[in-house]
């Protein structure tokens, strides 16, 4: 049984719909990526999986269990992590404690938090020197080392990420997609990435989204040797099977 499975996912923005029936699985210890252009419907998936939109139409099973229409904070707790787009770090508060608060749907003591913020730095060593730095002060990769390190503090068995190399310096994208190969090890990743070579260098399985279907799914190397792939990075469409 898959962790997460998706079934004929509809959402409607008013009379437009953004998912038009899709349907996508992953399966416990895989990273699965959604890849699309603008406008495809990959952060809108997101989304629905962590309550932030109610879908209109469909079934989202989490561990077998129906989560479609429950709130963001019900699904926290369930085991399931967002990390928006944008990485919505606090400015006026320290890395640190942005990083603790990823733990606010834990009962846990002070000094466990803090330890457990403090164990980040291990895995995000490039912003230990700036655990007592204002969120403000940080570069754009710097805040999205945050936002995971946030996202990780839930504990999460399945984490989404939005667009975590958006706006990045190469060397940084090459950094934070390193980071996601480590998190891989303990945690369950729905990735969405526009870039589509670094999406699927750590990807088991794939989907590549156009006007809120899937139109293609696969392995990445799979993917990759598909025509179709190219022609929606290039500008064109892929063909929909009859």
């Amino acid at each position: 049984m898959a962790l997460l499975q998706i079934n004929d996912l509809i959402v409607l923005y008013g009379e437009i719909e953004a998912l038009r029936g899709v349907s996508i699985s992953v399966e416990e210890g895989q990273v699965v990526t959604l890849l699309g252009a603008n406008g495809a419907g990959k952060s809108t998936t997101l989304r629905a999986i962590s309550g932030l939109t109610k879908p209109a139409a469909g079934e989202i099973l989490f561990d077998g269990q129906s989560i479609a229409g429950l709130g963001p904070e019900a699904i926290v707790r369930l085991g399931i992590s967002h990390v928006p787009e944008g990485r919505r770090v606090f400015p006026g508060l320290s890395v640190k404690e942005n990083i603790m608060l990823g733990a606010s749907n834990r009962r846990i003591g002070k000094s466990e938090l803090s330890r457990e913020a403090d164990a980040m730095f291990d895995l995000f060593p490039d912003i230990r020197a700036f655990s007592n730095a204002l969120g403000w002060t940080l570069s754009g990769g710097q805040l999205q080392m945050v936002a995971v390190a946030r996202g990780l503090m839930a504990k999460p068995r399945l984490l989404l990420l939005d667009e975590p190399s958006l706006g990045l310096a190469p060397v940084i994208v090459q950094a934070v997609f390193r980071i996601i190969s480590e998190i891989r090890r303990n945690t369950t990743v729905l990735l969405v990435e526009q870039n589509a070579r670094m999406g699927l260098s750590v990807a088991d399985h794939g989907y590549v989204l156009e006007t809120g279907r899937i139109v293609l799914g696969g392995k990445p190397d799979e993917l990759w040797g598909n025509e179709a792939i190219r022609a929606a990075y290039l500008g064109g469409h892929a063909k929909v099977s009859a």
